[in-house]
């Protein structure tokens, strides 16, 4: 029997961020692991020695089932720093005299961009200190903005969530004679994966978006306000997609230009809102167009009664090949999903150093983005495979069932 594990969830949730934890914890018990602990609220509760034992909280088949179909973080999360090693020394000394008192042989994390930070920072520590504990990170967030990955689990569910959406306020925009103009804003801070999404409402059925702009390209007010003006001279009534992320040429974000309170997460990100709204009050003012604006907000990472299977079950291999990874000797390591094939669509996944992912931010290629408001084939082609195919809520009395910490 091999020793304890540890697991923890950090960063923004996602909808299918629980199927990795599942990946994690199946793939551990049946390797034989003598205990699985979750973080509660991640590297933060550790510090507090907030934790679980997971094999008092999942018992069978079914609740693994209906963890893969429960969104956001079933242990919590946190957007917490860990300090440099040279600067304090002590918080990673207490990190690690709870995993010793724990008797943890295996540490896994699941997050973004700053959560393989902290499995930088821990496994550093550990070849310092000579500890034998095995760190691996486990890849999640919406934003696709992880470096040497293909692409991330939950940005896949967030697609299509988006996707779908968009082709039902562009139904709900072409009801009347007149032309209007909604404004949607989509999460996606630097980088414009998400936002790019939405060029998927395209179809047959559908007239799709009709200008999309991305935080990769700066962002000029008059231009966009002369592109409203030409579209809508038709009579048409338009359907915008921006990232929450678009800056003005000066650096500025869109959303600071207007009325706003912007506070800082512990990693010093700005907090975005309100880009839309600034953007649809412009509209109104400049053109007397009737204009709205839609921000979809968490609702992007938390509809899990929208979830991509190709998505779950990425996330959930991911977590599976952690422990492997782990189990087998490996640490200070991410894992990577790596496109095989396009047709038929084919992913694998591999482990790579956490040096070349941490705090490295992946951007849309420029040239699959065309012109200041459009995307390429090549993009929609990259994540078209990545919305396939559904896993239906399990229902009880009407409404989708999920997992909590506290059952």
């Amino acid at each position: 029997m091999v020793g304890n594990v540890i697991v923890g969830q950090s960063g923004g949730p996602t909808s299918v961020i629980n199927s990795s934890l599942a990946g994690i914890y199946q793939t551990a018990r049946d390797r034989g692991a003598k205990k699985i602990y979750g973080m509660l609220h991640g590297i933060k509760g550790l510090l507090d020695r907030q934790y679980v034992d997971l094999s008092q909280k999942i018992h069978s088949t079914m609740e693994i089932d209906l963890l893969k179909r429960t969104p956001s973080s079933y242990l919590g999360s946190c957007r917490y720093k860990l300090p440099e090693i040279s600067k304090d020394r002590a918080t990673y000394e207490k990190i690690f005299e709870i995993l010793k008192e724990l008797e943890i042989e295996y540490f896994f994390y699941i997050g973004g961009n700053d959560s393989m930070d902290t499995i930088d920072k821990l496994s550093t520590f550990a070849k310092e200190t000579g500890s034998s504990i095995r760190f691996i990170g486990v890849p999640k967030t919406i934003d696709n903005d992880l470096a040497i990955t293909d692409h991330t689990p939950g940005f896949g569910s967030a697609a299509k969530f988006i996707a779908a959406t968009m082709k039902e306020i562009i139904r709900d925009g072409l009801v009347y004679d007149y032309p209007t103009v909604t404004v949607v804003e989509i999460m996606g801070r630097n980088a414009g994966w998400l936002t790019a999404a939405s060029a998927l409402a395209k179809a047959d059925d559908c007239e799709g978006v009709d200008l999309i702009y991305l935080p990769e390209k700066p962002f000029n007010i008059d231009m966009f306000i002369t592109r409203v003006k030409e579209l809508s001279a038709t009579g048409k009534s338009l359907v915008i997609a921006v990232s929450e992320g678009i800056k003005v040429p000066d650096g500025r974000y869109v959303f600071e230009l207007g009325e706003h309170l912007s506070a800082q997460d512990a990693f010093g990100h700005k907090q975005l809102s309100g880009t839309a709204k600034f953007l649809a009050e412009k509209i109104q003012l400049e053109l007397g167009i009737k204009a709205r604006a839609i921000e979809l907000s968490t609702l992007q990472r938390c509809a899990a009664h929208m979830s991509s299977r190709t998505d779950v079950t990425e996330a959930f291999n991911v977590g599976g090949a952690a422990v492997k990874a782990a189990f087998e000797g490996e640490t200070g390591k991410v894992v990577v999903l790596k496109r095989i094939s396009d047709d038929p669509y084919i992913c694998a996944t591999e482990t790579h150093d956490v040096r070349d992912i941490a705090n490295v931010e992946k951007k849309i290629p420029l040239d699959w983005i065309i012109g200041d408001d459009g995307v390429s084939k090549d993009l929609i082609h990259y994540i078209h495979p990545l919305i396939q195919a559904e896993l239906s809520p399990i229902m009880v009395d009407g409404l989708p069932r999920h997992l909590t910490v506290n059952m």
